[in-house]
């Protein structure tokens, strides 16, 4: 299930308040574990799609119908998953340029355990009214 805009914009704020109080930390987490994950399920969705190229061609040659509606719905299956990974996949620089700008911000006044609760009781008033 995807997140909404509102946790989306929690887990940013939470991810500039790790990079401003440690960033040496932050950067070791960050790594480019994601970029390659999705990189390779786009690589393998590809792959996918081809095959599925092959067997509706097959089906065609062989004058089975079955196999070129089963190629069909892998080279569908196939696209739907690399365009999906490819949008999901962060920008080759996008965590880098996150990162110091995080650090040139000035130091925070509040620690994280009291942001987080102030949030916390704001969304507790929000949902109460």
């Amino acid at each position: 299930m995807p997140l909404s805009e509102h946790e989306q914009r929690m887990l940013e704020q939470m991810e500039r308040a790790l990079y401003a109080e440690d960033p040496k930390f932050a950067s070791a987490l960050e790594g480019s574990g994601l970029r390659t994950y999705t990189r390779r399920r786009v690589y393998q969705a590809v792959a996918g799609f081809l095959a599925g190229v092959a067997l509706l061609m097959a089906g065609v040659v062989a004058q089975l119908i079955w196999v070129s509606v089963v190629g069909f719905l892998v080279m569908l299956g196939c696209a739907v998953l690399a365009v999906t990974g490819w949008r999901k996949a962060p920008k080759p620089g996008e965590q880098a340029v996150r990162g110091p700008q995080a650090r040139r911000q000035p130091p925070p006044k509040r620690s994280v355990m009291d942001r987080i609760e102030q949030r916390w009781q704001r969304r507790r008033d929000e949902q109460g009214h």
